[in-house]
């Protein structure tokens, strides 16, 4: 039985700055960046990973693949990866926060460290693949990047088994997905920049009993797939942005700041969607 990792950052336990999850060589300008804020949160995040490898191996996997989702998607520590996964590293890949999946007989798929989706006041660093995007929506229903990979695991008959993250990260995803997706809170968000953590040995506990449960329960979970004949629509926080993005062939300016899409299936929806955000950038 084999499981994709996708491993992000912000829903780490531990994490609640921008500080902690920004590699230092990657910080923008006026951008606050620290390599010893940055190490810890990094190590902490390769941990979580490892308590959910053990948790699905305990469960019956039999193969993992870890692909590294976080900015510069280069951030795990190899050293410190469990023996038994295999992981991808660097950020110019096909299915970005996903690779993997697409690989012959993937049986689940786990998000560790994931965030709330963006305009969520009260989950820790949340956002939507960049802070330029205020909103995507799938006719007319509104999701984060949990959303936009569950598309693209379930262009693969995929199911998406498992979230770890703070607490709205988890809410927003089962309320998508269906509860047959297990979860793991490891922090409470307070605000964007604000959390209460459990202990970080504790979290890695919760995730790796989590882990364990969805791998038992794979068998009976559905996939989400995208909607026949569905309309894509991505808000951005700049009327620039969006004029950028509609240049491309099959996109529409429908607002000022907003644009809109009609994918044929899951991949060519994540195809537009990395196309549109790559032309939105000024």
């Amino acid at each position: 039985m084999k499981i994709v990792i996708s491993a992000d950052m912000e829903g780490t336990c531990g994490v609640s700055s921008w500080v902690h999850v920004t590699p230092p060589e990657n910080a923008g300008a006026g951008q606050a960046a620290s390599t010893a804020e940055y190490e810890r949160a990094r190590l902490r995040m390769t941990r979580e990973v490892n308590a959910a490898i053990e948790g699905a191996l305990a469960g019956g996997a039999t193969e993992i693949i870890v692909n590294d989702a976080h900015n510069g998607m280069r951030n795990l520590v190899p050293e410190e990866l469990h023996e038994a996964a295999q992981f991808v590293a660097g950020s110019d890949k096909p299915l970005v926060m996903l690779q993997g999946v697409e690989e012959e007989g993937v049986s689940a798929a786990f998000y560790t460290g994931y965030h709330a989706r963006a305009g969520t006041p009260d989950g820790p660093l949340a956002h939507t693949w960049s802070l330029s995007i205020n909103d995507v929506r799938v006719n007319g229903v509104s999701m984060g990047e949990y959303g936009v990979n569950a598309i693209v695991a379930g262009h693969f008959g995929v199911p998406i088994a498992l979230v770890t993250g703070d607490n709205r990260a988890v809410e927003q995803t089962r309320e998508l997905l269906g509860n047959q997706v297990e979860g793991a809170i490891v922090k409470h968000g307070y605000s964007v920049t604000s959390a209460v953590h459990v202990q970080p040995e504790e979290a890695r506990r919760i995730i790796r009993d989590a882990a364990e449960r969805a791998v038992r329960n794979i068998a009976s979970m559905e996939v989400y797939r995208l909607p026949d004949e569905a309309t894509v629509e991505i808000d951005f926080d700049h009327q620039t942005r969006a004029s950028h993005a509609a240049e491309i062939s099959g996109v529409e300016l429908v607002a000022s700041r907003t644009i809109s899409y009609q994918p044929e299936d899951g991949l060519a929806f994540h195809r537009y969607f990395r196309a549109v955000t790559r032309a939105a950038q000024m």
